[in-house]
């Protein structure tokens, strides 16, 4: 799955490809309850051999979060290829998606992100199924991934469980509803057929929608039978699903309504910068004190934008050294910022600043020319009245 406007919250864990990679705090509780199901499910499979057992659940777990990760690092990778930022990929109670700091403006793009997910999921689910069925026999292999195996190898009861389980992620995702991959192809599909996103993305939603009511159904109906797990975790799940559904039709709402405006049509077009070489003593007097701002953006000699400085880095510093000190030791680089990003380019579109975790962390953007000087600030303010209605 992947998504347009990110949440925070989420702990860093790594970054792979210059991509941030998270978990919040929900994945733990995921994880915990994969392990405590598996480790009986492996205890079957090895009787009297506890500890392999849960050895065996810590690797599957950790190994089929591995296999999201891929798949949501496909949406990215190919996001990227086609000119869309990544601010990150979260891991959660569902899964994982990929933050993506605009939406897509094409069909064509739309339908290359949203397949790479589901074609890496296949791709590991073939090599999976492929390895197991090397190693035991077409029977054997059969019997291994649907559990029905006692003894063996540890390895191989991994790799059927993570075959079987990838599977069952690829046939999720490809359900055509949105926000999963599957409502995306369809989007995509509708969006090339009728030339109008904010339709497909209706009719997608709407799919969405239907689908998060026969899951809701369908969970009733087994928690009725007595399948209370499994029926509450459905029903769960068809609830998010079309509360996602519906949230996506409220932004594409939002975007139809700001089509066309660029960040440089909403900017405040006189930013007050500090530069970079200023002494830290004026910069508290001419800037903090005087216009009583908690911070600022820094600028280089020629009017780059090279960070921001806020009031408490500067009173970290002890007054009598300030005088000897530029704003340039204590600022926060861009590129360091917490991997939010402080820019945006002058002819981006708004909806690009929907995404974007520096606009909701510093209730502010830095926009800057193709040269990367400094030419406007986007306030949370003058996001908000663009995206009210006339």
């Amino acid at each position: 799955m992947r998504g347009m406007f990110g949440g925070g919250g989420s702990i860093q864990l790594a970054r792979v490809f210059g991509i941030r990679i998270g978990v919040e705090p929900s994945w733990f509780l995921v994880l915990f309850l994969i392990i405590w199901s598996l480790s009986g499910e492996y205890n079957e499979m090895f009787p009297g051999e506890g500890g392999k057992a849960f050895a065996l659940a810590v690797v599957s777990a950790l190994l089929f979060f591995t296999s999201v990760l891929l798949h949501e690092l496909g949406h990215a990778v190919v996001a990227i290829r086609n000119g869309i930022g990544i601010q990150g990929i979260d891991l959660w109670m569902f899964g994982g998606v990929a933050k993506l700091e605009r939406d897509t403006r094409t069909a064509g793009e739309e339908f290359r992100v949203a397949v790479a997910g589901p074609v890496v999921t296949l791709v590991l689910t073939l090599i999976c199924v492929g390895a197991v069925m090397a190693s035991t026999g077409t029977q054997d292999a059969w019997d291994a991934l649907l559990f029905d195996a006692t003894g063996g190898s540890g390895a191989v009861a991994v790799l059927a469980w993570l075959g079987f389980v990838n599977a069952l992620l690829l046939v999720f995702n490809l359900i055509p509803g949105f926000p999963l991959d599957g409502g995306r192809i369809a989007r995509a599909i509708a969006w090339w057929r009728t030339g109008d996103r904010g339709r497909a993305t209706r009719f997608a939603a709407r799919l969405g929608r239907a689908f998060s009511f026969l899951m809701i159904a369908l969970g009733i109906l087994l928690l009725l039978q007595g399948a209370v797990v499994s029926g509450i975790w459905l029903a769960f799940i068809g609830w998010f699903l079309g509360q996602a559904a519906r949230q996506a039709e409220v932004q594409t709402a939002i975007t139809d309504r700001i089509e066309g405006l660029r960040v440089a049509d909403v900017m405040d077009a006189e930013p007050v910068a500090i530069p970079g070489e200023l002494p830290l003593d004026r910069a508290m007097d001419e800037y903090f004190l005087r216009y009583g701002y908690p911070w600022f953006p820094v600028v280089d000699a020629s009017g780059r934008l090279t960070g921001l400085v806020t009031l408490e880095a500067v009173e970290s510093v002890p007054e009598a050294a300030r005088p000897g000190r530029a704003v340039a030791s204590v600022m926060a680089a861009d590129s360091d910022a917490d991997g939010s990003g402080l820019r945006v380019g002058l002819e981006e579109p708004l909806e690009a600043l929907l995404g974007l975790e520096g606009l909701a962390r510093l209730g502010a953007i830095m926009a800057v020319d193709p040269d990367g000087r400094l030419r406007g600030i986007v306030t949370v303010d003058q996001v908000r009245r663009a995206l009210r209605p006339a």
